[in-house]
């Protein structure tokens, strides 16, 4: 009986007003207050805290809005003849990605293994290398690439070196999950017959895994092609050192031209990874 009271409650009065509910045998129970008030409250202090922490002025805000319609209308009518500009820029950031993605991809399947507790029984080893891949996915690429191009100088190489190592941490977590949820059962049977674990891997484990990690790759490969674009403003080459100064110089149309080709170019990486899966479905 209490329910259907409930139900028939307006959703406004159960939420505001605490109400005397009277049940069939005649005790009655009142409604908690509602937390609303409270959680509101809160959340108007943080926003203004957040506002003055990072000097948001709503004032300056509304009176420079106007200039956004302006902007994305030059950027959305690009520069068509800037392209033989673009395509070089492309063709770096393709091949840093192709070269960071094969690299990150190849070398994060041993770091996978390691990382996995039903393959890997040394405890120690298991969360050095768990250990190791958090931190490495906690820091994002365009540090990795801002740290290399002091390190190699700026460039591609600093770039691409960068994607690899974003690529080894990404690839590496999510195939040791996968690793850890395959059947054992046939490499366990190759182990007692007298196998070592690397021959059982690779015979029972490995053909279980091999659909996801090249999907995992592929993944990481769209990924590092939006990630590449950008890596240039820390001087590693590419896109980004084209959009960095396209930006500088308020080249808007030019900059129009950059993403429109980026955006080509993502779009057809898409349909082809689409296809490669259902390929390997």
């Amino acid at each position: 009986m209490a329910n259907k009271l409930e139900r028939k409650t307006p959703l406004f009065d159960r939420i505001i007003k605490p109400e005397h509910i009277v049940l069939e045998n005649g005790h009655s129970v009142d409604r908690p207050k509602s937390r609303l008030p409270l959680i509101l409250l809160i959340g108007v202090i943080v926003v203004y805290v957040s506002m003055d922490a990072t000097n948001f002025n709503i004032q300056r805000f509304l009176s420079r809005i106007n200039q956004l319609p302006v902007i994305l209308g030059q950027i959305f009518t690009p520069n068509f003849s800037y392209i033989g500009n673009v395509i070089p820029s492309l063709i770096e950031t393709m091949k840093m990605s192709i070269v960071g993605t094969v690299v990150g991809c190849v070398l994060g399947l041993p770091l996978a293994i390691l990382a996995s507790s039903n393959i890997n029984k040394n405890k120690p080893t298991l969360l050095f290398c768990r250990f190791l891949l958090s931190i490495m996915r906690s820091i994002p690429t365009l540090i990795y690439a801002t740290i290399f191009a002091l390190v190699f100088n700026l460039g591609a190489f600093a770039g691409a070196a960068a994607i690899s190592l974003f690529t080894l941490s990404i690839v590496a977590k999510m195939l040791y999950e996968a690793i850890e949820t395959i059947d054992m059962g046939p490499y366990e049977a190759m182990t007692s017959f007298g196998a070592t674990s690397l021959q059982a891997f690779w015979a029972a484990c490995l053909p279980q895994i091999l659909p996801q990690y090249f999907d995992n790759c592929l993944y990481c490969f769209e990924m590092n092609v939006r990630a590449s674009s950008i890596l240039g403003y820390v001087g590693a080459g590419g896109l980004g050192m084209l959009i960095r100064e396209r930006t500088g110089f308020r080249q808007y149309h030019d900059l129009g031209m950059i993403l429109l080709t980026l955006f080509v170019v993502v779009w057809v990486i898409d349909q082809i990874n689409d296809w490669i899966r259902s390929k390997l479905s």
